[in-house]
């Protein structure tokens, strides 16, 4: 089959990541093989310039995406990035890992991503709003609540949640709380959601290192990326006996033998913006961040953090992805060879998204569920999942990243295969 004219992926590229995980897959989806092309193209990828007028009245011009992998199994679900460096491969990537993931935790939409080419922190939040707004129209006649629910990712949040759902609302003449999930709790949100995936990873980790006999009490923990995924997961982590040794984000790299006090971090990092200068720790290179011996590794910041030379200094027994793609090919490589186990993100940072369902079922029905409802409901889905792929992985002796691609692509294949092609 003819290569995408759209992208040009590299091996480790984000596409070309995702590319060699559905090779490794083929081999295991029997019949359905001959639908795995479809896996390999995104169903829609929309571009869209969104022009704004700046606060000093000079206009301005943004590049926005939002793509739609599969809509196979449900109307598309994904987040909404604004980073400088977002890119449509990017965004592809994202929104076929979010059809892997939906798959895998067995929810019914289809993998959507969208991003827009921005770094929030050069504009105002009134420049932001005006941003948001015009995305949200151009990228308005292929989202719904019944179409493509955005929701928060890197650098959004609930109040851009707001704006999106505001403007879609403003355009169809109705109030949508559905359109997006991640929303403030006064506009249809959901309890629990905003620490969900931080949680998932929790959960899912606690699972792993439950068959791979590995003692919470004591377990030392290094968590790169601390924004919402990964501050929830250390802090869970901490809460039920394991110690943080070592964090790394954008301000710095920080280490203490002993365990980081958590409470001490987190106001810290609520005062400052980072962990970089935290005085109850050494500071180090961030390189060396990679040496530092764990029994858990969790990459929660950026995709292709773990690339294969980097895999050969990690220290741990096992890692779980709580960022979207942070192990490139080669990277996966290295570390099946050393014998570290990886839990892949498709799994492991679920957490997110199946309350970002629970949160679109609730606006649906207008009727709210409390958190200790959601946070059950949370865990029984994750466990149940993860058992499905653990038990996968060892019925076909394969990596637990193949396992979570065979149940979730066999799934995806199967309703494809039922539907047929139109027309």
């Amino acid at each position: 089959m003819p290569n995408l004219s759209f992208v040009s992926p590299t091996r480790n590229s984000p596409w070309g990541t995702y590319l060699s995980q559905i090779d490794a897959v083929e081999p295991y989806l029997g019949k359905l093989a001959r639908w795995v092309e479809t896996l390999r193209r995104p169903k829609r990828a929309l571009i869209v310039d969104i022009p704004i007028e700046l606060d000093n009245g000079t206009i301005a011009h943004y590049e926005g995406y939002r793509v739609q992998h599969s809509l196979t199994r449900g109307p598309g679900k994904g987040g909404v990035r604004y980073h400088p460096d977002v890119t449509l491969e990017e965004v592809m990537a994202l929104s076929a890992w979010m059809t892997v993931k939906n798959a895998a935790v067995n929810l019914p939409y289809g993998g959507a991503k969208g991003g827009i080419r921005l770094d929030p922190k050069t504009v105002s939040i009134k420049e932001l709003e005006k941003i948001t707004r015009r995305y949200t129209s151009e990228i308005g006649m292929i989202i719904g609540p019944t179409q493509d629910i955005p929701a928060p990712d890197v650098n959004t949040n609930g109040q851009i949640m707001a704006w999106m759902m505001d403007t879609y609302s403003m355009n169809v003449g109705a109030t949508a709380t559905g359109v997006v999930t991640g929303k403030p709790i006064a506009l249809g949100g959901s309890l629990g959601r905003v620490a969900a995936t931080g949680r998932g990873v929790f959960v899912v980790g606690r699972e792993a290192m439950r068959r791979l006999n590995v003692n919470m009490e004591g377990a030392r923990i290094a968590v790169q990326g601390f924004g919402n995924v990964g501050s929830v997961a250390a802090k869970m982590f901490a809460a039920n006996g394991a110690i943080v040794v070592a964090v790394q984000d954008h301000t710095g790299t920080i280490l203490n033998e002993k365990g980081l006090d958590m409470t001490d971090l987190l106001d810290h990092v609520a005062r400052t913006g980072g962990v970089g200068g935290f005085k109850g720790a050494d500071r180090i290179d961030n390189e060396n961040f990679w040496d530092v011996k764990s029994d858990i590794l969790i990459p929660a910041a950026l995709e292709g953090q773990i690339t294969g030379e980097r895999a050969k200094r990690v220290q741990t027994r096992v890692v779980i992805e709580g960022a979207n793609g942070p192990t490139t090919p080669d990277g996966d490589a290295v570390l099946a060879d050393r014998g570290i186990i990886v839990v892949p993100d498709v799994i492991a940072n679920a957490g997110g998204v199946t309350v970002s369902y629970f949160e679109w079922v609730q606006d649906f029905s207008s009727f709210f569920w409390t958190e200790d409802e959601i946070n059950v409901r949370l865990d029984k889905i994750l466990v149940g999942a993860f058992k499905g792929i653990w038990d996968t992985a060892e019925q076909h002796k394969i990596p637990l990243r193949t396992a979570a691609f065979t149940v979730a692509c066999t799934r995806v294949l199967e309703a494809r295969e039922e539907r047929g092609l139109y027309p």
